[in-house]
C-alpha cells in the first residue's frame, strides 16, 4: 500500500538509505565476485538469475500474477523496457566494467546517477528543486570530487561502460518512477530481474556463451548466491523507495553507498583514507542528511500524492 504526505515520503527516505546499505556493501562484494570468472557476462548472468528467483517468488506468493494478467498495453511495454534498460544491458556494460576498473573508481561514477536524474526529473516528473536542495545536491557533487580515486578518474574502456551503464540505469528511475503509479513494487521488481535475465541468458546463447555457466567454479556460485541475493534486496527496496519518494530524493541518498564502498575497500587494503577522502566523506553524508531531512518536511498529505516534489 502505498504512503502518502509525510509518512510516506519517510519511509521512502528510510528505504532509500537502507538501499544505500546495500549498495555499498554489494558493489564492494561484486569486484572480488566478478574477478573469479573470466566472462563478466557470464557471472552477470548467474548473479541475476538468483536475484530473479528470489524476487519472482516473492512477486508470485503477493499476488502478482493476478496483476500482471491485468496491466494495460502501455504498462507492459514499459515493464518491457524496463527489464532492457534495467535489468540486462547495463548489467553486461557494468560489470564488464568492473572486471577492469576498481571497486571506488565504479562506485565514483555509478554514484553520480543523481545528477543525471535530476536533470530529467524536473522536466519529465514534475520534481521541482528550491534554493536548499540545490545546495545539498551541490554538497553532494563536493564530496563525490574529492573522494574521488587519489590519482584521478583514470578514462578507459572499462570507465565508459560504467558511465553507460549509469546512464542507462537513470532513465529507468524516471521510467520506473512513472510506471509505480499503477505497477506494483514486487511486480516490476520480478519483471525487470525476470524478463531482464531472460535477455541475458538469449545474449549468452547467441555469443555462444553459455556453456561459460557450467564452468563455474563452487567458489564462483558462492560468489554468485550471495551477491544475487544481495541484488535481489537492493531491487525491491529501491522500487519500494521510488514509489514513495520523488526520484531525485531517492538517488541522491544512494550516494552513501560510495562512502561504504570506499571505507570497506580501505580496510580490507589496510590503508587509512587520506585527509582529502575523509572531508568528502563527511561532505557526502552532510549532503545524505541534508537530503532526507528536507525531503520529510512536514507538507500537504494531498499535495505529495499529486505531485513527486521534493518538498
Amino acid at each position: 500500500m502505498n504512503g502518502s504526505g509525510i509518512t510516506g515520503t519517510r519511509r521512502g527516505v528510510l528505504l532509500a538509505l537502507a538501499t544505500a546499505a546495500i549498495s555499498g556493501l554489494s558493489v564492494y562484494l561484486n569486484a572480488f565476485g566478478v574477478k573469479l570468472v573470466s566472462d563478466a557476462a557470464v557471472y552477470t548472468t548467474a548473479k541475476n538469475g538468483v536475484a530473479a528467483i528470489v524476487l519472482v517468488t516473492v512477486a508470485l506468493l503477493l499476488g502478482a500474477r493476478h496483476e500482471a494478467a491485468s496491466l494495460a498495453p502501455r504498462p507492459r511495454m514499459g515493464v518491457l523496457a524496463i527489464a532492457v534498460i534495467g535489468g540486462s544491458v547495463p548489467f553486461v556494460l557494468f560489470f564488464s566494467g568492473l572486471a577492469m576498473a576498481t571497486a571506488p573508481t565504479a562506485a565514483f561514477i555509478n554514484k553520480t546517477m543523481f545528477i543525471w536524474v535530476a536533470f530529467m526529473a524536473v522536466p519529465l516528473l514534475s520534481e521541482r528543486l528550491g534554493l536548499l536542495q540545490v545546495a545539498a545536491l551541490g554538497v553532494l557533487i563536493a564530496g563525490q570530487a574529492l573522494i574521488a580515486p587519489p590519482i584521478g578518474v583514470g578514462w578507459g574502456p572499462g570507465e565508459t561502460m560504467i558511465l553507460a551503464a549509469t546512464l542507462l540505469w537513470s532513465v529507468e528511475v524516471v521510467l520506473a518512477k512513472r510506471l509505480l503509479a499503477g505497477v506494483s513494487a514486487p511486480l516490476l521488481a520480478a519483471s525487470r530481474m525476470g524478463l531482464g535475465f531472460v535477455i541475458l541468458v538469449g545474449y549468452l546463447v547467441v555469443s555462444g556463451r553459455m556453456g561459460g555457466l557450467a564452468t563455474l567454479t563452487a567458489d564462483a556460485w558462492l560468489w554468485v548466491m550471495v551477491t544475487g541475493a544481495m541484488l535481489s534486496a537492493y531491487v525491491i527496496t529501491w522500487y519500494s523507495a521510488l514509489r514513495d519518494a520523488p526520484a531525485t530524493v531517492v538517488t541522491s541518498l544512494l550516494v552513501g553507498a560510495a562512502v561504504i564502498t570506499g571505507v570497506l575497500t580501505a580496510a580490507t587494503v589496510g590503508k587509512t583514507p587520506s585527509p582529502q577522502v575523509v572531508a568528502g566523506y563527511l561532505l557526502v553524508l552532510v549532503g545524505v542528511a541534508a537530503i532526507g531531512v528536507l525531503a520529510t518536511r512536514t507538507r500537504g498529505a494531498a499535495d505529495a500524492r499529486r505531485d513527486p516534489v521534493l518538498a
